[in-house]
Formats: C-alpha cells, sequence, structure tokens
C-alpha cells in the first residue's frame, strides 16, 4: 500500500519501520526523514532514529536507498499512533503491533480458509457421501470464511485496545 505520492511528503515527518533492511533501522524503530530525494525512479532517504536502542546510541544520520517509493512505503509507513506514544511501549509491544497490523486476507485468512476447506471437503466427501457431504461441506466452509474474517478483525481490535490501555494506564484511564 502506497502511502506517498512524492517522495517529498516525506520529508520533516515520523515514520515507523516496518520491513528489516540491512544496515538500516530495526523493525519497530521510529525514524523521522530529514531529506528525500528521487534519482530517477531510485529513491534517497536522509532519515534520523528518533529513540535510542540497543543498535543506535547517537543521532547521527543514516542514509537509506530505495528502488521506488512504493519500496520506501513497504519500509517505514506512517504511524502517529505509534509515534506519539513510542516511550509508552517496548520493542517487542511493538513489533506485535506491527505484525498485527500488516495481516490481510491474502497473508492470514487465505490460508486458514485453505486448509480448513481442505480437511472439511475431504472429510465431506470420503466420510459422508452425497448430497448430504456436499452441502455440509458448503456451509462448513462459509462458516470457516466468515470465522476467518472476524477472527483477523478481533485481533486487530484486541491489539490496538491492549496498545490504548498501555498508553492511558499513564494517564490513570483504564479501557474496556
Amino acid at each position: 500500500m502506497n502511502y506517498l505520492l512524492n517522495i517529498d511528503e516525506a520529508i520533516d515527518r515520523k515514520f515507523l519501520v516496518t520491513k528489516a533492511m540491512k544496515g538500516q533501522a530495526d523493525i519497530g524503530t521510529i525514524i523521522h526523514v530529514m531529506d528525500a530525494e528521487q534519482q530517477g525512479a531510485t529513491v534517497i532517504v536522509y532519515y534520523r532514529v528518533t529513540r535510542y536502542n540497543e543498535k543506535f546510541h547517537d543521532y547521527q544520520d543514516y542514509t537509506a536507498k530505495f528502488e521506488n517509493i512504493s519500496a520506501f512505503c513497504k519500509w517505514a509507513q506512517p504511524d502517529n499512533f505509534i509515534a506519539r506514544n513510542y516511550e509508552c511501549f517496548s520493542l517487542k509491544d511493538i513489533q506485535h503491533y506491527i505484525k498485527i497490523k500488516n495481516r490481510s486476507f491474502t497473508s492470514f485468512c487465505l490460508p486458514i480458509i485453505v486448509v480448513a476447506a481442505l480437511i472439511i471437503w475431504g472429510i465431506a466427501l470420503f466420510a459422508i457421501k452425497g448430497p448430504v457431504g456436499i452441502a455440509i461441506g458448503g456451509v462448513l466452509t462459509l462458516v470457516v470464511v466468515v470465522a476467518a474474517f472476524v477472527l483477523l478483525k478481533t485481533q486487530k481490535k484486541k491489539e490496538k485496545m491492549r496498545l490504548y490501555r498501555k498508553v492511558s494506564a499513564g494517564w490513570g484511564v483504564v479501557f474496556e
């Protein structure tokens, strides 16, 4: 998913690193884009890590090269919630949030649906023969599709609420 139409839109904004790249900031790190330029299709981003971790101990500048804007958007995404409340979370919390947030139909639901459908149809066609087996297989497959979507939505909501609870605990507010 592209968040930017032009690399100039990234300048002076904070981004959450969501993909590993050799020699660059770790997943879960907040970076501040200081400058960016486009040379043909190649995008060069000059950034600074805004929070310390074990790997980055000072505020030195870093440079990252990307094939195009899409590659940059896969590496780092704008996330105001994490950027504003970064000090409330551990790196493990942020990486788990990224993992849940990046789940999609194809990466999460589809594998569950395919495996469950194979099992359901195997049982329906060989154990329960005839039209009854086909009807049961169809109904159970639809149930699995709906359950996979509900599971995806529920996990995303629970993760966001877990992080809101962590942030609000410092304020004395409890979300339920």
